[in-house]
């Protein structure tokens, strides 16, 4: 049920940003405001840990923004709005990590700023499944971040990381191998609880 209401929410939200966007196609450039507004705190997020500078993620939201207001012409209902101002985050932030990129550890940290709003208290199956996360690469937890956390679709998740979605699908479920067969060798957590990451 829950399931359910999440994604009729999702949709009512999605519905609401792109008439907000096809509005500023047409010329009421205000409402521009709209789209910063509802997506300003999630791309400050996102982009504090890919950067893990406070003052460089600021200043990349601004860049993104603008990026995006530029680009805005561009936009077609192929894909959803949010896949595409994350792709556009991607790939600023990767442009601007690229000399110093590292391997980050993206899905945990995020993991543990939602949990430190909605779980004071961390569990045994929180803690496993951290230490399950260590064990994948950038790109393999910025997938499952996609999928997981923000429950993209495949064809969501091959816009934004420029691959096919029969690839994103492939890669995803090899990342569910790769964590059941790591806590399999391990012990990090329960198998039923692996199984509720799909």
């Amino acid at each position: 049920m829950e399931s359910t209401y999440h994604q009729n929410t999702r949709s009512s939200d999605h519905l609401d940003v792109e008439n907000t966007v096809l509005s500023i196609q047409q010329g009421e450039i205000e409402q521009y405001r709209v789209i910063i507004e509802q997506y300003q705190k999630q791309m400050y997020v996102y982009c504090y840990y890919l950067l893990e500078q406070t003052e460089d993620a600021q200043d990349a939201v601004q860049d993104i923004f603008v990026k995006a207001y530029q680009h805005l012409d561009n936009y077609k209902q192929t894909v959803s709005f949010s896949a595409w101002m994350y792709r556009i985050a991607y790939n600023h932030c990767m442009n601007l990590n690229k000399k110093r990129y590292r391997d980050i550890r993206l899905l945990q940290v995020f993991k543990n700023t939602y949990q430190t709003i909605i779980y004071p208290r961390r569990s045994s199956i929180e803690e496993g499944l951290e230490s399950l996360l260590s064990l994948l690469s950038f790109k393999e937890r910025h997938l499952l971040l996609l999928r997981a956390v923000e429950e993209y679709s495949f064809e969501e998740i091959g816009h934004v990381m420029n691959i096919t979605p029969a690839n994103a699908r492939k890669k995803y479920e090899r990342i569910r191998k790769k964590l059941v067969q790591k806590n399999e060798e391990g012990g990090y957590l329960h198998e039923q609880s692996l199984k509720t990451t799909r």
